[in-house]
């Protein structure tokens, strides 16, 4: 028998109910597998939600597609994602918004980009990409030298002065091209 050979045991669960396949045994069964060419959702579905909550959302520029991120983050990271928008649209006059990479992105000028921010399971995470020069530094660090994040989690309070004063520092240093 295969676990024999290893001195591992033979899972039960890939065995099936009454032995190994063709010992007169039911194979494993699997479940059915959408279709490569699968319809896209419907207009009423709404996006789909990826890894963490974080909803897809197609590549654009402007209110609309980061609006309609806003729109489909799910539960209580909606709200944030609300915060953080008029937070940096207060903050920055003019700001240029786009969505790139399923996270909405913010610029000044044509600078480049100072901001992001992505939805995952447990917590929003605001990227400040030269957040390694702003006074003081985002809490969290990053591979990247210049980036430094601020994770925001559930039932914890925005301190919006700070965060305020690290969008206008973040929107007056040199963005980042993407």
């Amino acid at each position: 028998m295969a676990g024999e050979k290893s001195g591992k045991p033979v899972k039960a669960a890939a065995r099936g109910a009454g032995g190994a396949a063709g010992e007169g045994g039911a194979a494993k069964a699997r479940r059915p597998r959408k279709p490569a060419s699968a319809p896209p959702a419907a207009a009423g579905d709404g996006p789909v939600l990826l890894s963490g909550g974080n909803p897809q959302i197609a590549k654009g520029y402007g209110d609309a597609p980061v609006a309609a991120y806003i729109a489909a983050m799910p539960g209580w990271k909606q709200e944030v994602g609300r915060r953080i928008d008029a937070l940096v649209t207060r903050a920055v006059p003019g700001v240029r918004k786009a969505v790139k990479w399923n996270s909405p992105f913010y610029g000044a000028d044509d600078e480049g980009w100072f901001l992001s921010f992505h939805c995952f399971a447990k917590y929003v995470k605001v990227a400040f990409f030269r957040g390694a020069a702003l006074d003081p530094l985002p809490p969290e660090g990053s591979r990247q030298k210049d980036v430094r994040y601020l994770h925001l989690h559930e039932g914890e309070p925005l301190d919006e002065e700070r965060f305020t004063d690290w969008v206008k520092q973040a929107s007056e240093l040199p963005g980042e091209r993407m």
